[in-house]
């Protein structure tokens, strides 16, 4: 639609409206409302402006003393932080030194030279006393103001309310309050884009504006976002008449009026944009309505402090929210201050300090990880929502029926399926979990294997590894070297306790080329004769040829002579060269990994194929990656199973710089098991859960959603522990029965090509220390 078919909005039928307004916002959100947990901070209640229908504004007799004291500032904060709340919305009026002796004599006493000075300083306490981000509703400001206050905030944001002139003259609800003057606010909102500030505005309605003034109102925040792309969120707020004030009798707008004015803001600001409502503004049952208008967000819900704007309505209570909202088929989360989408970009959208703070609390969706579940932790999986029903579920079947029909999904369609909330996860599970039962049948696998990581030297700086050493001369723990007597010797005593296969690995170490690799096969085949050899990344299989000066067919076949049987699809991390230029610049990139692939498939080697997710990527590089692991393998058939490695993040030089996220959450760690699944099927039929990674709770949910193997015993995991992982570092064979009998699965034990073992498995003596990405 153009503006001039939108400006006939006003004629349009409800219902019309409300019907395409709720398809765009599933198409945009799904079935997600998302909600802030926040404290309200009121810094001061004075202001320069008397807008007719307001009583948060007030007299200096009336508030006792100018503003907050920091004392009061924190104690607010911290009430807010033991109630669970992450955002600190400073509220206050309009520049009140303009106005009031007694807010400009109480800045003198305080040494600050204007009320945003103050609010500096104030914001700046609450973010590094409690942790808490941050959002200002400072009022009136230039570009210079915006990016002072910058560094201490997440968002700000001032509501536009109405672009009608009129309103500001007398008579007008705006009358004396020159800050009401449209042309004022939206040059605000314009120096605020300018700034590059996550931004908050919207509509106040029913205050004697017309609906074709809404209409204009909301093609200027339009037009604002397009040139800025700032305004994180709209706000369509219904007015209430409060007692006091000159417009105490004047009539509040309807519910109807109100479901139209959010109808008309979707269309409008289209599917992505996030429109809010208050929900405290209209009683429970009417919720429903708001939602299929178009809103996808509740605003600040607080836990401790009142409406200050709206005191006459207080928050619904969390529980009855997350009940209503579960009522119209919608799934509700918390979200940050600043919105997800800005989280995602936090480098380029906020400072330093608070880009940090978010970084490390959200998920690959830019919403906050509330769980403390996080992989290689100690803590267990929170179970994941049973399968429901939801409002997009037309959409989302659509997708798992092309999925599980065998065909090749698109990236949105990846996309949307890894954005599942609430009841859609255990859908999508479940339609996985069908296809593992006919394409893998009831049994729980797992191979008998020991890690031989023969070096953690190497030359890569790869920003995720926790494991690697530069030198010998380690910052984390010690640097070491095997000599190939030793490698020997620890596949020898793999083969001796029951092991079938080992799985080589290690750091590019400066001595190293291609013979250095050839010698290490030598070394175990004279070890252990009968042992399979699962060995050798593809950066190791390419430095190798590089440093011989070999194709790479030749060098995997010389490989292959010597005893490799089978190659680890590490160094895969996410197979998108956007991702890999900020974690690992200096290695393979994606076309060199997949030909590495491509060519060991060839000369007849197989491999797995990983993913190591959860770190700096976003779902539509994950949809990429398995796409390109599902292209490879309807070329050449050689990926016998996919692997999905959950980030750990505790050791990662990125993380301790605040650089990536926590790892995933635990939603997302479980959908990468389904969705790899539905994605690869009917291609790959094997996918294998990490359980040193997702603990035992995760590796039961993990058997429900699609998995079918659980990889190896890993004798030796080293990897994943120098990473901070604590779930053990050797599952043996009774533990693998002991977690398929919990999820009332048979279990066998497989050689790494997933046939038959013809020796008996260990008796579970085997206490050595590490784990193979088998």
């Amino acid at each position: 639609m153009n503006d001039s078919e939108f400006r006939t909005l006003v004629d349009r039928p409800l219902d019309a409206m409300m019907a395409a307004a709720e398809a765009m916002t599933l198409e945009g959100h799904g079935a997600l409302v998302t909600y802030s947990r926040k404290v309200f901070i009121p810094l001061t209640r004075l202001c320069r402006d008397v807008c007719h229908y307001c009583t948060f504004a007030t007299t200096p007799k009336k508030a006792g003393k100018a503003y907050l004291s920091a004392d009061e500032v924190l104690a607010i904060a911290r009430e807010g932080v033991a109630a669970g709340c992450r955002e600190a919305l400073f509220t206050l009026g309009d520049r009140p030194e303009d106005r009031h002796p007694a807010a400009r004599i109480a800045l003198d006493a305080s040494g600050h030279a204007s009320t945003l000075d103050l609010l500096l300083d104030m914001a700046k306490l609450v973010f590094e006393e409690t942790g808490l981000l941050p959002h200002l509703n400072a009022g009136m400001m230039d570009e210079a103001d915006f990016r002072r206050l910058r560094p201490v905030s997440a968002s700000m944001g001032i509501m536009l309310e109405t672009i009608s002139d009129r309103l500001s003259e007398k008579g007008g609800p705006h009358y004396g309050s020159p800050d009401k003057l449209p042309s004022s606010r939206l040059a605000t909102m314009e120096a605020a884009g300018r700034a590059g500030i996550p931004f908050t505005t919207g509509l106040l309605i029913g205050i004697g504006e017309t609906r074709e003034e809404r209409i204009e109102a909301l093609i200027a925040i339009r037009d604002l976002h397009a040139r800025y792309g700032h305004i994180q969120e709209v706000i369509i707020q219904n007015f209430r008449a409060k007692p006091g004030t000159k417009m105490a009798n004047a009539p509040e707008p309807s519910l109807e009026d109100h479901a139209w004015t959010i109808a008309a803001a979707r269309l409008i600001l289209g599917p992505v944009m996030t429109i809010q409502a208050p929900p405290n503004l209209h009683a429970g049952e009417e919720l429903a309505t708001l939602l299929r208008a178009g809103v996808n967000d509740w605003g600040g819900v607080s836990p401790v402090t009142p409406d200050h704007v709206n005191p006459e309505a207080p928050w619904p209570h969390l529980a009855l929210l997350d009940a209503a909202t579960r009522a119209a088929k919608r799934t509700l989360r918390e979200r940050l201050a600043v919105g997800p989408a800005y989280a995602q970009e936090a480098e380029r959208w906020l400072e330093p300090a608070i880009a940090k703070a978010v970084v490390r609390q959200v998920d690959a969706k830019g919403l906050p990880v509330v769980d403390s579940w996080h992989p290689g932790g100690t803590d267990a999986m929170p179970q994941m929502p049973a399968a429901g029903v939801g409002a997009d579920d037309a959409r989302l079947d659509a997708i798992l029926d092309r999925a599980t029909a065998g065909e090749e999904l698109i990236e949105a369609e990846i996309v949307r399926l890894f954005a599942a909330e609430g009841p859609e996860v255990g859908r999508i599970a479940a339609a996985a979990n069908r296809l593992r039962v006919a394409n893998a049948g009831e049994t729980v696998t797992y191979v008998v294997n020991r890690n031989i990581n023969y070096t953690n030297i190497c030359l890569y700086k790869c920003g995720f590894c926790a494991f690697s050493k530069g030198s010998t001369k380690a910052m984390r723990g010690p640097a070491y070297r095997l000599d190939l007597a030793e490698v020997g010797r620890r596949a020898a005593e793999a083969w001796d306790r029951g092991a079938t296969e080992v799985c080589l690995q290690g750091g590019i170490h400066p001595d190293y080329d291609g013979n250095t690799y050839l010698s290490i096969l030598e070394a175990v085949k004279t070890a252990a004769p009968d042992i399979h050899i699962h060995a050798f990344s593809p950066l190791e299989v390419t430095h190798g040829a590089q440093t011989l000066g070999l194709p790479l067919g030749e060098f995997l076949s010389r490989l292959k002579d010597a005893g490799l049987s089978t190659l680890p699809g590490t160094a895969a991390e996410i197979l998108d060269d956007e991702i890999r230029e900020k974690i690992c610049v200096d290695k393979v990139n994606t076309e060199e990994w997949l030909n590495v692939m491509r060519t060991a498939h060839n000369v007849g080697l197989r491999s797995t194929a990983t993913i190591m997710f959860g770190h700096v990527e976003g779902y539509r590089h994950w949809a990429r990656h398995l796409l390109r692991i599902r292209k490879l393998q309807a070329e050449t058939g050689g990926f016998t199973e996919f692997v999905p490695l959950p980030f750990v993040h505790m050791e990662a030089p990125m993380w301790r710089k605040a650089l990536v996220r926590s790892g995933p959450s635990a939603r997302e760690a479980l959908l990468m098991q389904a969705v790899g699944r539905l994605v690869l099927h009917p291609l790959i039929t094997n996918v294998q859960a990490s359980w040193v990674k997702l603990g035992e709770a995760g590796v039961l949910q993990a058997l429900e959603a699609g998995v079918n193997d659980l990889g190896g015993v890993l004798m030796d995991e080293s990897i994943t522990r120098a990473a901070g992982g604590q779930n053990g570092q050797i599952w043996d064979a009774s533990q693998m029965a002991a977690v398929a009998a919990k999820a009332g699965r048979p279990v066998r034990q497989r050689t790494t090509l997933y046939g038959q073992v013809d020796r008996p498995a260990p008796t579970g003596d085997e206490n050595d220390d590490q784990r193979c990405f088998a």
